[in-house]
């Protein structure tokens, strides 16, 4: 999946995160975490800089993948699952 896709797949599920909570299948916790995902995507997208961050290369080299990466470590652990963890950025593509 390209990495413009899996920004572009996370905000469709954000979109119903705010249900989730609603719902009980998603930790009130969560959310914040959630938003500012968003917000490192909103930030990417926004970036004038002539670095490419939307390429298979910078998802191992931009620190705003690496944040978005770590922020979604801190929701896995919020929703106790402790074992599971984003996968690593060269086994994405």
């Amino acid at each position: 999946m390209p990495p413009d896709e899996m920004a572009l797949g996370f905000d469709d599920g954000f979109r119903l995160a705010v249900r989730l909570v609603e719902d009980e299948e998603l930790s009130p916790e969560a959310l914040p975490l959630l938003r500012m995902i968003d917000e490192v995507f909103c930030e990417m997208t926004e970036d004038a800089t002539p670095v490419d961050r939307w390429t298979i290369d910078a998802l191992s080299t931009d620190a705003g993948w690496e944040r978005a990466r770590r922020l979604a470590r801190d929701v896995l652990a919020v929703e106790g699952e402790t074992d599971a963890q984003p996968p690593d950025a060269s086994m994405v593509c």
